[in-house]
């Protein structure tokens, strides 16, 4: 087992692990949680032995072999799957020797061990999980320098789970994953045979995949049987025992030291009176468990505009005159919360910049209202931050008329301290430098709020503030993230960004999750040599059965046809009577002389538009059907 005894490590003054002990068991699967700068990827360098403790000991298991999720994307010419293969060191030395060894007993070891090693399915497993985090088979023989970094870093983990560790130590490993891809790293780590011990604010993760939580707090190491979830109710059953103990021992103090204060000058009580000081010195203060604070998130209250915020009709929008996104056509209202799925490079942050007015349509129309503020999230932007500037300096640069008291109070909605506030933002972790990009964006009094992955490196404390501002905010939300527990508490729309388009997905990410786990992202290569292709064993078909089938199939054609002609036709009735709401709409007289009606008619196009765009997905999932049934 991994055992941790009585650790100690200190950054100049500053304690961050005080004589802490746990024990993980071979096969455990661990949750390392804890806030932001607790300490937690400290104590993974420490497992590593690439920093030493200041006390205590970390015993590993000599055979154990160890692997650490890296900040160093892979890199070269040599392709995914080829990267990935030669991660494992041992098995590529092996192999290499085993071309090469004259020793008849060397050469019956070495194919020992990659027998023990399943080093034939070597391949097949790369492959499996290359296609688990997003890299289709043509994808994966691509050189891995033709890859953007994020997507160096998914072939870096990929590579990291293919060498198969005895420990494995994953340090927010999700970051870098679209969605799709989490949901299979929660399948992939809940069957994992080895021991893992994961740092992660991913509330679903660690209810899915772990089986232990370990809290880092106060410079002290909890260990709790269960998934967060579990762990969450324990902590706040303990938080309510602690809080009662010290309640009574309050009291009882507060009773003794007034038996002394009333008595102790009496001869006849002298005796108690000094019994009861002796009882009070030798009551020992309880341990407080404390509330982690929480920042707010605080989004001030706007004025709401009239329906619909954003209006998109037949856009398309990309890069270098290429459309990413075609034929986008919808519309967003004030009370609107929806999420876009897809996997990574369909769109979705395309799309958003589309929103946020970071890129022009190609052609098409977007209108939008004059008086409209949009809070932008992005982790590109927070990247572009000035490192050299202060929290202070960066919100009085948006507000010039604010008085330093006023930033600085702005700040502390935000969870900054005095400290953190006046110094540079380079010394900030990427959640802090996260928080300081919703502090800006506050200030605008958005109507909307379009967020990029906004909880990439949040702590789990933040994460669930976020979630209460998003559902307190009074404007629309467009929201991009691979956090299911976030969708699922904020969103009530979902819109499917996939084949170059943008359509209403009908479902909830429970129908989401079931689609994405029902799909094959890419057929399993055969590890054995064998024609895995071939339809050997199947039963002839007779020429009844041929027709039975060809029956089947022209009334299953014509099912299809009749379900896309009244798709079609719903569509074409909603998009007539769209037009004559607008052609209404463009008469300058209708709005002096009936304003009210005017405005009625407004929000009646922005309901209609929804109906639309529901009308228009289903007419082309009845028409890409019927294609693909007739083709």
């Amino acid at each position: 087992m991994l055992k941790i005894s009585n650790l100690t490590y200190r950054i100049g003054e500053r304690v961050l692990l005080d004589q802490v002990s746990a024990a993980i068991h071979p096969g455990a699967k661990v949750g390392l949680v804890g806030r932001n700068g607790t300490g937690k990827t400290t104590l993974f360098r420490l497992i590593t032995g690439k920093i030493q403790a200041d006390g205590g000991t970390i015993d590993v298991p000599g055979r154990w072999r160890i692997g650490v999720t890296t900040q160093d994307a892979p890199n070269g010419p040599e392709s995914l799957i080829d990267t990935v293969i030669a991660a494992d060191r041992e098995l590529a030395a092996l192999w290499e020797e085993s071309e090469t060894a004259t020793d008849p007993d060397r050469i019956a070891e070495i194919h020992e061990i990659l027998n023990r090693r399943d080093a034939r399915r070597a391949p097949a497993r790369a492959a499996q999980i290359l296609a688990g985090l997003g890299f289709d088979e043509a994808t994966q023989q691509r050189p891995c320098d033709s890859f953007s970094g994020g997507w160096r870093m998914r072939v870096a983990l990929a590579s990291l789970l293919f060498t198969n560790p005895d420990l494995l130590l994953l340090d927010e490993p999700t970051n870098h994953l679209d969605l799709e891809a989490v949901l299979w790293f929660e399948d992939f780590i809940a069957r994992y045979e080895g021991t893992v011990l994961l740092i992660s604010h991913d509330r679903e993760l660690l209810n899915v995949a772990v089986d232990q939580i370990v809290h880092l707090e106060a410079a002290t190491l909890t260990t709790y049987r269960g998934n967060y979830d579990q762990f969450e109710r324990t902590r706040r059953l303990q938080m309510e025992m602690n809080a009662k103990q010290h309640a009574k021992q309050a009291a009882q103090r507060a009773h003794m030291e007034s038996f002394v204060a009333r008595f102790r000058a009496k001869a006849s009580k002298a005796k108690q009176a000094q019994s009861r000081l002796k009882m009070l010195a030798r009551m020992e203060p309880l341990s407080e468990t404390l509330e982690e604070r929480a920042p707010s998130f605080m989004f001030p209250e706007i004025a709401e505009l009239p329906p619909p915020l954003y209006s998109l009709e037949r856009v398309n929008v990309g890069y270098d005159g290429e459309a990413v996104l075609k034929n986008v056509t919808l519309s967003l209202d004030n009370d609107d919360r929806v999420a876009l799925l897809g996997a990574n490079g369909n769109g979705k942050s395309t799309f958003i910049k589309l929103l946020a007015g970071a890129l022009t349509p190609i052609s098409g129309e977007v209108v939008k209202s004059s008086k409209l503020r949009i809070g932008y999230f992005s982790q590109d932007l927070t990247d572009q931050l000035d490192l050299a500037m202060s929290p202070v300096a960066a919100i009085a640069s948006k507000r010039p008329e604010d008085t330093p008291e006023a930033v600085r109070h702005h700040l502390g909605f935000f969870g900054f301290s005095r400290d953190m506030a006046l110094g540079t933002i380079g010394q900030l972790s990427g959640g802090e430098r996260a928080r300081l990009l919703f502090a800006q964006i506050a200030l605008a009094k958005p109507h909307i709020l379009l967020l990029d992955e906004p909880t990439n490196h949040l702590d789990m404390v933040s994460r669930e503030a976020l979630i209460q501002a998003i559902n307190g905010f009074p404007g629309a939300v467009v929201l991009v993230s691979h956090d299911p527990h976030l969708l699922e508490l904020t969103v009530d729309r979902f819109w499917l960004v996939a084949d170059n388009r943008v359509r209403t997905f009908d479902g909830d990410m429970a129908d989401y999750r079931s689609l994405l786990l029902s799909q094959k992202r890419t057929p399993q290569p055969a590890d054995d040599g064998s024609d895995t292709g071939s339809a050997k064993g199947s039963a002839p078909v007779n020429k009844k059965d041929k027709r039975r089938l060809a029956a089947e199939q022209r009334q299953s054609l014509t099912k299809l046809r009749k379900a896309a002609r009244a798709a079609e036709a719903e569509l074409t009735r909603l998009t007539e009577e769209k037009t004559a709401m607008l052609e209404r709409l463009k008469d300058p007289e209708f709005y002096r002389d009936r304003p009210d009606e005017a405005l009625d008619l407004q929000r009646t196009v922005g309901l209609l538009q929804k109906d639309l765009d529901a009308a228009e997905s289903r007419w082309l999932d009845r028409q890409e059907a019927l294609d693909n049934a007739a083709g």
